[in-house]
């Protein structure tokens, strides 16, 4: 709502906002809207298929329904290996129970145990398992052995889970990036409780705020967020990204702190007049990551000099 306030606000001609209103959805048929910034539709698959109709009809949906349904915190830490982005060793494993309508026929490509010796070795205790998929903090475990592992992964049920490599980090940061060039780098303690998480003791000098400014735009860049946040942890001076797939991060002015909050809010509010004043009927007004261009147009991933 602040958002939606501060863009009527401004009085920019025939540019006006107001909260989406869904009475009917008819395939192929226009919302009337040129640009929507969606903030819950990772709960609700209803309007993400909404968003994805608004899309096809020429609507500048924030984020790209498309991009950020189809990506997920593995396949992007894969993406961060091939562009030159430090992240912490990470594999993937199987959920524990058998998803809903399988068998263990059904896994017969998969060899069984894993060879957890070389996962282990690889990325290495204490580490971290969460889920590939999803955020706030849900189903986030650290363990600190083999044995802690396997006792908790039996809790994991259905969930596929990442185990990932634990950064022990000097300084760690949140930083917005909103249309994939305005960039906000907040001082973050994650091992504060939740509430004083934004008060930091630590505060990056200018060539590190520029060096993770960079970092931060070549991530969004690849995946094509208009709206998103990356968490970079510092250790031995190199930032690593930690978690960069938030198709709805946090922006609550409780937790993010009024200054920051009104950032968000501004540059939120900026960049939605600016895709509304941008958008075309007749075309696709959706960010399109460089992984995507890229790739569709036969190009290598990596620019080469």
């Amino acid at each position: 709502m602040a958002v939606i306030e501060r863009i009527n606000s401004k009085g920019i001609g025939e540019i006006t906002a107001e909260p989406v209103r869904i009475d009917k959805v008819m395939q192929g048929e226009k919302t009337g809207y040129a640009v929507i910034i969606d903030r819950i539709s990772q709960d609700v698959p209803f309007f993400r298929t909404y968003l994805k109709n608004a899309a096809v009809t020429g609507t500048a949906v924030i984020n790209n329904p498309f991009w950020w349904s189809a990506d997920d915190k593995f396949f992007n830490n894969c993406l961060m290996t091939q562009i030159g982005i430090p992240v912490p060793k990470t594999v993937i494993l199987p959920s524990f129970d058998l998803p809903t309508d399988t068998t263990h026929d059904s896994f017969s490509n998969l060899t069984y145990p894993l060879n957890w010796e070389a996962i282990f070795s690889y990325v290495g205790f204490p580490a971290y398992m969460k889920p590939f998929a999803g955020g706030g903090w849900k189903s986030v475990y650290r363990l600190d052995n083999a044995e802690e592992f396997y006792q908790k992964h039996t809790e994991t049920g259905q969930l596929v889970m990442m185990l990932q490599e634990e950064i022990v980090f000097e300084e760690y940061y949140r930083c917005y990036c909103i249309g994939g060039k305005y960039v906000r780098v907040m001082p973050y303690e994650p091992r504060n409780p939740f509430h004083m998480r934004y008060s930091a003791s630590f505060e990056a000098s200018e060539e590190k705020r520029k060096q993770m400014e960079e970092i931060v735009l070549r991530i969004n860049s690849y995946l094509g967020y208009d709206f998103n946040t990356v968490e970079l942890a510092v250790r031995d001076g190199v930032p690593y990204a930690i978690d960069f797939c938030n198709p709805a991060p946090d922006a609550d002015q409780d937790s993010v702190g009024e200054e920051n909050f009104e950032w968000v809010v501004e540059t939120s509010a900026n960049y939605a007049i600016e895709r509304a004043s941008a958008q075309n009927d007749e075309t696709d007004n959706l960010t399109w990551g460089e992984y995507v261009k890229r790739s569709a147009e036969g190009k290598p991933l990596v620019k080469k000099n």
